[in-house]
């Protein structure tokens, strides 16, 4: 159970180079969670199968704990003698903390739901119970009251709807002949009062125009309308936004521009994940579902979605989608590290 080779992956995790790795107990390096009770390589070495995917922790030099995903398997010869066994595992302090804020997200919805349900309620029956005597300016106070709340739960279901959706991978499409340089238009048209109530000037530049494509052109405004209000939402005063478009032989490519406060460099591999919020996010509405779900979309049409930014510089988000066929989901591959270990 001496470890006799230890990857850069197992090097930047556990803090432990690999000369300080070899020839040691593996336990004294990894200090899993599960060696002093049922350690997984024992386990594949003497029952000659594999452990896969076993949830366990182990802890780095510094002392963190940190969980981890791991798969175990001996290594014999072609007589079946034992050489060693190998250890292959995962950081997944990431994909906890997402689960952690999916339970905190599911208790927001339900906590935020209940408050604005209470307010309309509270307020029909005052309708309810009181109508003539209430004057026509409190009449008109409680209706806006009801209908601000209305909308509150409206853009609340809308979020849990795309959040269930995402967790599922049920996004069905329907696709249609679309004009994207239409459905821009008619997006910035909507956004230029509230832009300019903001002081931010709103721009769209495209030379020639763009061909009619097959795709979804209501989940294409979803895209597009939230690349435009997180631009807006962390814009600077009298920045500008510019929505710029463009093709090749075989794609149209939509960059969303803005001159806001960017995004620092190691949230850039993160912006996204499902539950995303990064530093600029404080007092934001939202969940951190938006740019999750303009990826789904995105990809289910074949396409792909980037972002490039400075922090303080702004930030530049690019759409591609195809002009044509070749549809299909983008797969993401996590690297993994390894350990060595020798009966």
């Amino acid at each position: 159970m001496k470890i006799t080779g230890f990857n850069p992956w197992a090097e930047k995790v556990t803090g432990y180079t690999e000369v300080e790795a070899l020839g040691r107990f593996c336990g004294d390096i990894l200090k899993g969670g599960m060696c002093s009770v049922h350690c997984p390589l024992r386990t594949a070495v003497k029952g000659q199968v594999p452990v896969s995917l076993v949830e366990t922790t182990i802890r780095n030099k510094s002392g963190e704990t940190i969980p981890a995903r791991m798969s175990t398997a001996g290594l014999f010869d072609n007589d079946g003698h034992l050489l060693g066994g190998v250890e292959s595992f995962q950081d997944i302090s990431r994909l906890k903390a997402l689960e952690r804020e999916k339970d905190n997200l599911i208790s927001m919805f339900a906590h935020d739901m209940k408050s604005s349900l209470t307010i309309i309620g509270g307020f029909a029956l005052r309708l309810l119970k009181k109508l003539r005597s209430i004057d026509e300016a409190k009449h008109e106070k409680y209706l806006e009251i009801i209908k601000n709340e209305s909308g509150k739960l409206e853009l609340l279901i809308d979020d849990f709807l795309e959040f269930s959706r995402l967790q599922t991978g049920k996004l069905k499409l329907n696709l249609t002949a679309t004009s994207l340089d239409k459905e821009l238009m008619e997006i910035l048209d909507s956004y230029r009062l509230r832009a300019s109530e903001c002081g931010i000037r709103l721009k769209l530049e495209n030379e020639e125009a763009l061909p009619i494509i097959e795709a979804d052109a209501h989940k294409l405004r979803r895209v597009f309308t939230n690349l435009v209000d997180n631009a807006l939402k962390f814009s600077k005063e009298k920045g500008t936004i510019t929505v710029t478009t463009e093709e090749t032989a075989t794609e149209v490519i939509v960059k969303v521009e803005d001159e806001g406060i960017g995004i620092p460099p190691d949230e850039l591999p993160y912006i996204f994940d499902a539950f995303h919020r990064g530093a600029g996010a404080e007092g934001k509405r939202g969940f951190g579902l938006g740019l999750a779900g303009v990826k789904t979309i995105i990809e289910a049409h074949g396409g792909h979605v980037g972002v490039d930014s400075e922090p303080g510089k702004g930030a530049v988000f690019t759409v591609v989608l195809p002009k044509a066929g070749n549809r299909g989901m983008g797969n993401r591959k996590r690297g993994e590290i390894h350990a060595l270990g020798k009966g």
